[in-house]
């Protein structure tokens, strides 16, 4: 009985799917997964960009490289700057030192001499001496040379102080230039991940696609650069010589490569280009758009002439050289070497007469 019992309250055991229903529940599992892992790879995926996406993507990321070279640009050339003062002090201060050393080891030879004699009491000096009268011309002497060791021993504490201060601007300046490169590596970076991420948005592109791309940044920037096609209609003549010898500079570039951060002579950036068209006429301009802008007289769009400098975007962030009829030269971007382009194609933010 008590078996009995014990084998009427024990739970049957559930048995698992067998035969057909094994299958079905296989099946709708399967199904259930795949329609999950579905969801979840939809959820996942970036949207397929179509060409016209593609381009006004890469045409931003190829904008945001040209502000960071810019910035890259101008972070060179103060690190340059700061290099060169740093080096000027760390001169300064050898130099210095040099000079500190030559009065401390007279100072020593003085303080020497004194030690061999300042033992004996003057008179007695005087009484021991075969020749009195010699002895106290010696002894004026002397006290002429105290004050002269006196007023070098000032100067020795003078040097001290003037070499520690210049220790401490060239510390100040060596923080200031290793702030500089890191802000160089910085916008180095920034640089080359736009690039890259431009270069990766067109390789989505087909053949024809990436060739209709080209064709229409062609057309935007005045068609394919080319060096002997002489001054495109519209284009005047300078008015002096030494603009014209820095518009001359900027026929010649035509169709040199665009390169960031380059100024010349194979290859450019826009700023690097107008730099050296004008450093070619003997005018010295600095390296930046945001720089080069303040180079000279601000002139309005309707008082353009040849060799104006013309910038464009809110951030002074591109820059050309205008050579008359609404024309300019300058540097577009990476895959579009120098070339004569009008200058309505960009968002106009002002211009400067260099001469």
């Amino acid at each position: 009985m008590a078996a009995q019992r014990k084998a009427a309250h024990r739970k049957p055991k559930q048995r698992l799917f067998t035969g057909p229903a094994a299958r079905t529940a296989a099946t709708l599992a399967l199904a259930g997964a795949a329609t999950a892992t579905a969801f979840d790879g939809a959820a996942q995926a970036e949207p397929q960009l179509t060409p016209a996406q593609v381009k006004a993507k890469v045409d931003r990321l190829y904008h945001d490289a040209e502000v960071a070279t810019e910035k890259y640009n101008g972070a060179k050339e103060e690190a340059a700057a700061s290099e060169k003062s740093l080096d000027a002090l760390r001169d300064e201060a050898a130099r210095r030192t040099e000079r500190l050393n030559s009065a401390r080891n007279a100072l020593g030879s003085f303080a020497t001499a004194q030690y061999r004699t300042g033992g004996i009491d003057p008179a007695v000096r005087l009484a021991l001496s075969s020749d009195p009268d010699q002895y106290l011309e010696r002894a004026a002497f002397e006290d002429r040379a105290g004050d002269r060791q006196a007023g070098a021993l000032n100067g020795v504490r003078r040097q001290v102080s003037e070499i520690a201060q210049l220790r401490a601007r060239a510390e100040n300046e060596l923080e200031a230039l290793t702030s500089r490169r890191a802000e160089l590596r910085t916008q180095k970076d920034t640089v080359r991940t736009k690039l890259a991420d431009a270069q990766r948005l067109l390789a989505t592109l087909t053949a024809a696609q990436r060739a209709g791309y080209e064709r229409a940044a062609d057309d935007a920037h005045g068609g394919p650069a080319r060096a002997d096609r002489g001054i495109p209609r519209g284009a005047t003549a300078a008015t002096d010589a030494r603009t014209a010898q820095a518009v001359a500079f900027a026929y010649g570039a035509l169709g040199k490569p665009y390169v960031w951060g380059a100024t010349g002579p194979d290859s450019f950036d826009c700023s690097g280009l107008t730099q050296a068209a004008w450093r070619a006429a003997g005018v010295s301009l600095p390296r930046t758009t945001y720089s080069q802008i303040n180079a000279g007289n601000r002139v309005s769009r309707s008082e353009l002439a040849p060799g104006d400098l013309v910038f464009f975007y809110s951030g002074i962030s591109h820059v050309g050289m205008y050579i008359g009829g609404g024309q300019m030269i300058h540097a577009p971007r990476p895959g579009a070497p120098v070339r004569v382009a009008p200058i309505s194609e960009m968002p106009f933010a002002g211009a400067t007469r260099v001469a």
